[in-house]
């Protein structure tokens, strides 16, 4: 009996031995590195779970010892990620279980996309459209369509995103970016408006959104914006037309080619303010933040009028004589 049971004994601290051996070489399996050579990207498609993803990694090559990653699952459960589609940069010499990690976390590549300020929503679909990586859901929807699919159907798009960087990754769509860009300007237009100046011809949030848009397209100068907001908000009070090249632009849509005539000037759209009275009925581009707080506290002053002086700033003058004068200098003798 004595001699079965130090046989026993024998064999429990074979068994223990070779299990710590086992479990040790496990172990190193998912600690060595993964076969990459150079920064390399890996997919998680949509919806793909673990044991999917470890069999394409074993068939790619990254990972060598496919049974190490699913044992994995039994041993140590709480170890398993839910994992997230996307890109992940693979990097030389990271170890099996950081590989699981990474894929795990929320690290995967993105890709900027710049809506520059004074933009039109038609630009910032073409951008949306040329993007690489992005899901395109809404090509060849209408702008109406568009609006309906991000719950504010009845709405008119322009002005209602705000310019900025945003960043994708792959396996995010167009109508992402616009949730982003819309909620972006809800928010900052609210905080806008909630600091505005008490005496303002503009009565709504929608109206200092329009206001914006003209100071944005307009001028690119930060110091310039809120003289102009002045001089519009003075045409305002006293009955004058607002008179912005812009907006005849914005009315001609796609006939625009890059110079406006008289005849254009005279030509009656809805936004040429040349001709309609006051504001125009929607914004004309995407305003910045900077326009937006321009458009809220106006500089006060006494100039009414403004001219290009072909180097992105304006000469401001308080008379009309004063200000035909300046068109002559900067305009009709250049």
């Amino acid at each position: 009996m004595l001699r079965l049971l130090k046989f026993l004994l024998v064999l429990l601290v074979v068994a223990a031995v070779g299990v710590f051996a086992g479990y040790r070489y496990w172990e190193s399996r998912l600690a060595a590195p993964i076969a990459v050579e150079e920064d390399t990207l890996y997919e998680v498609p949509r919806g793909a779970g673990y044991n999917r993803v470890v069999t394409d990694l074993a068939a790619r090559g990254v990972i060598e010892d496919e049974w190490a990653f699913r044992l994995l699952t039994r041993l140590e459960p709480e170890a398993i990620p839910r994992l997230r589609s996307g890109e992940y940069l693979l990097e030389p010499g990271m170890s099996g279980r950081e590989l699981i990690e990474l894929l795990g976390s929320d690290r995967v590549v993105t890709y900027p996309l710049t809506v520059p300020e004074g933009w039109t929503f038609r630009q910032m679909r073409a951008r949306l459209d040329a993007a690489p990586k992005l899901e395109n859901l809404t090509q060849g929807l209408s702008d109406e369509e568009v609006m309906a699919l991000l719950e504010r159907e009845g709405r008119h798009p322009e002005g209602w995103f705000f310019p900025d960087t945003y960043r994708y990754h792959k396996g995010m769509s167009d109508l992402d970016i616009l949730r982003q860009a819309l909620a972006r300007m809800e928010q900052v237009l609210e905080e806008v408006w909630e600091g505005r100046n008490d005496d303002l011809t503009i009565e709504s949030p929608y109206e200092a959104l329009i206001m914006a848009s003209l100071i944005e397209r307009e001028t690119g100068a930060p110091e310039e914006r809120r003289e102009i907001a002045g001089v519009f908000k003075r045409r305002m009070q006293t009955g004058m037309r607002l008179q912005t090249d812009p907006t005849v632009i914005y009315g001609m849509g796609e006939r625009y080619e890059g110079r406006i005539t008289r005849a254009d000037l005279q030509e009656a759209t809805p936004y040429n303010t040349y001709v309609i009275n006051g504001l125009p009925p929607t914004p004309i581009a995407m305003p910045g933040r900077a326009s937006l707080e321009a458009a809220v506290d106006p500089l006060p002053g006494d100039t009414y009028y403004f001219v290009s002086r072909g180097d992105g700033t304006h000469h401001f003058s308080r008379t009309l004589r004063e200000h035909n004068n300046a068109v002559n200098r900067y305009i009709r003798n250049r």
